[in-house]
């Protein structure tokens, strides 16, 4: 793959202190295993940090919003003008996201991909967008090669500025009518899943949308049915905020971050990174399974586990926010917990 840019580099996870972390998760003063997906979360926060004692700094939700050209086509019954108006929902406070986020502890950034409508000066915005929206891929490509390494590289930059303020555990969330369509295509084409199987209702198409959407996006495969690679993939069918995505998955994995997943469209610009350098899955919790269709077959292509079950489907990082207080559950038991010799607690007897 020739790229204009230096990709990030992603090491593979270390994994020298996996047994001396399950060592000491063990000795903890309970029952082997009892801690369940805490315990998971405690070793790879370890491994990743490459500590025994591993800590959560600064956590950051970064939300990416950008327009699809493929809305054109009625796959959303949205008005594209939503973008604009939630982008603006999300610096005044007022979003889910935002709820969740303070609740959660997470500093909240909103990043401008390429919102079609014009957007006032907002305050907090970061405004990098690649343009006003993407191309309609029913009929052309979504963006060329080059749009789709700008995103990356816009991506990426905002991590590296996270991480420079400290930042070591990350989520990345989403805005943008249409963009479910644009994850289904991504699915389709890099996991193999028919693409029957990969749209979903979105933001509430009734049957008869929900027929039209599976129509337009088997026609659009079909018509770009030479995109193979990742890259071209990308381009041919992604938005410009989960470019960004993909390429802020990549940098959050070259600085050695714990990234969460969120849902079907976070986690399809992660089928993209995972595409490009497969060890980023090792830093990736997996927040939640969405109740959007096809989230689970994506989870089921990374071998995944989520945390957590809720039937939620509103993307914006809402998901990966709400697994924060487990991450902070997890450190503060593998650094906090007593062991059974400090506590002078007898431990299971050997048979």
């Amino acid at each position: 793959m020739n790229a204009p840019l230096p990709l990030p580099v992603v090491e593979p996870l270390d994994r020298s202190l996996r047994d001396d972390l399950s060592r000491t998760i063990d000795a903890k003063t309970k029952p082997q295993g009892s801690l369940g997906m805490l315990e998971v979360l405690a070793r790879q926060m370890g491994m990743i940090q490459r500590t025994l004692r591993p800590t959560i700094e600064r956590p950051t939700m970064i939300v990416f919003a950008a327009d699809h050209g493929i809305a054109q086509e009625g796959v959303s019954p949205y008005p594209q003008a939503v973008t604009a108006q939630m982008v603006a929902n999300f610096l005044s406070g007022g979003a889910a996201i935002n709820a969740i986020s303070r609740v959660s502890g997470l500093t909240l950034e909103v990043v401008n991909a390429g919102v079609a409508t014009p957007l006032a000066p907002l305050h907090g915005l970061v405004d990098v967008p690649i343009g006003p929206g993407t191309r309609n891929f029913a009929r052309e490509r979504a963006m060329t090669v080059e749009q789709a390494w700008a995103a990356l590289r816009a991506g990426a930059a905002r991590v590296r500025h996270h991480a420079g303020l400290g930042t070591n555990v990350i989520g990345l969330g989403e805005m943008g009518i249409g963009n479910t369509s644009s994850a289904a295509c991504l699915m389709s084409c890099l996991c193999a899943v028919p693409i029957d199987d990969c749209v979903g209702r979105g933001t509430g198409l009734d049957n008869a949308g929900l027929a039209r959407k599976r129509n337009v996006l088997a026609s659009a495969l079909a018509l770009h049915r030479d995109a193979i690679e990742p890259i071209d993939v990308l381009a041919t069918f992604g938005g410009f905020e989960i470019a960004m995505m993909v390429g802020a998955y990549l940098a959050a994995a070259e600085a050695k971050m714990t990234i969460l997943v969120d849902g079907f469209i976070a986690t399809a610009a992660l089928v993209v990174a995972d595409a490009i350098a497969p060890a980023v899955r090792d830093y990736c919790v997996f927040a939640h399974v969405s109740n959007e269709a096809g989230h689970r077959r994506m989870l089921d292509h990374f071998g995944a586990k989520p945390l957590l079950a809720l039937d939620m489907r509103l993307g914006e990082g809402t998901g990966a926010a709400l697994a924060v207080p487990l991450l902070h559950a997890a450190v503060a038991f593998l650094n906090e917990m007593a062991s059974f010799e400090s506590a002078g607690v007898a431990g299971r007897e050997a048979r």
